[in-house]
Formats: C-alpha cells, sequence, structure tokens
C-alpha cells in the first residue's frame, strides 16, 4: 500500500510542533558558567615545588609537547666533612597546548606528583603561537586543582602512613621517658 501524498511533510510538521513546545537546554555559555562534574580535565597544572627535573613527562609524551630546560646547582655539605650535593634546578617548563592531545600520560609518569590535572578550559588564544604555556601560567592553572576525594571510610590506611605515625609515636614516647640521672 502506497504512502497518503504528504504523510512525510506531516510527520516533519509534528516532530517540529513537539520540538518547539519543549523548554530548551541550550545554556548561554559566556554568561552562564557550566556546571562541570567532579574531577574535569581541562587542562594541565604544575606544582613546581615537587618537579625534580627527571624528565620522564618530556620523554613519555608521545606528542613532544613539553619543553623542560634546568641547570645543575651545588649544595654544600650537609654536616662538617660531609660531601657536596648537585641538584638540577628548574629553569623552564613549558606545555605547548597547540600539540597536547590530552592523554594524561605526562601526569600519570611524574613519580614526585608535579603535575595534575586542571578543570581549567578557558584558554583559548587568537594567535597558535601563544597556545604555549610557561610555568607561571601553569603554576596559576594548578591553584584550580580540586582536592583529591576522600578515601573510603573502609579502606586500608596507606602503609606509608602507619609507618610514619609508628615512628613518631616512639619519638614521642622517647621523649616522654624521663633520662636516667634527671630528676
Amino acid at each position: 500500500m502506497a504512502p497518503l501524498p504528504g504523510s512525510g511533510l506531516a510527520k516533519g510538521l509534528a516532530v517540529t510542533l513537539r520540538t518547539m513546545t519543549r523548554k530548551s537546554v541550550t545554556e548561554q555559555y559566556p554568561d552562564v558558567q557550566p556546571d562541570l562534574p567532579p574531577r574535569t580535565r581541562g587542562v594541565i597544572g604544575l606544582f613546581e615545588e615537587n618537579c625534580t627535573v627527571c624528565m620522564l613527562c618530556a620523554r613519555e609524551c608521545p606528542d613532544w609537547c613539553i619543553y623542560i630546560d634546568s641547570h645543575k646547582e651545588t649544595v654544600p655539605a650537609a654536616t662538617p666533612g660531609g660531601r657536596e650535593r648537585s641538584r638540577n634546578v628548574l629553569d623552564r617548563f613549558a606545555i605547548d597546548f597547540s600539540l597536547c592531545m590530552y592523554c594524561g600520560i605526562c601526569i600519570e609518569v611524574c613519580p614526585f606528583d608535579a603535575l595534575f590535572w586542571s578543570p581549567e578550559f578557558e584558554y583559548a588564544e587568537t594567535d597558535i603561537r601563544d597556545l604555549t604555556h610557561e610555568r607561571d601560567k601553569l603554576r596559576e592553572w594548578m591553584w584550580t586543582v580540586p582536592a583529591p576525594p576522600a578515601l573510603d571510610p573502609g579502606a586500608e590506611e596507606p602503609k606509608e602512613l602507619a609507618a610514619a605515625r609508628k615512628t613518631a609515636e616512639k619519638l614521642a614516647a622517647a621523649q616522654a621517658e624521663p633520662r636516667e640521672g634527671e630528676s
């Protein structure tokens, strides 16, 4: 049986009328900020104090978009007669977000927790060359990183915390005991 002439047009108009009567879900973005889910991945933030310039993030980056420059600095001996040490000092840490594919490998391989996902997403530029952000901008984004979720109440305490607590308790007990010969 052949469809009635004009039935397709009637179906299309019915869809249009149904859609017109519904409330719009469009949000006026610049005026109304979106409600982002917790732990949203926006850009990468740098916690510079934790960076030891190990270069793991730059080596593992599949896009080669992380640029790190450093120099060695000699640290004097901590005790008399001790050895001098050398340490790397961070001079430049930059990420080219025009190349970055936001895979998060750099964050995963960082052994010192110096890189984090920031929920910041408004960093558009008019010139592609301005998408290379230096460490001051990456540090600025670090302060928008939310605190990690609380541990599950039924979870085991991390071994590191348990060991640190035992050591602190032993030190406190040793200091609380009166020393022999003192009154």
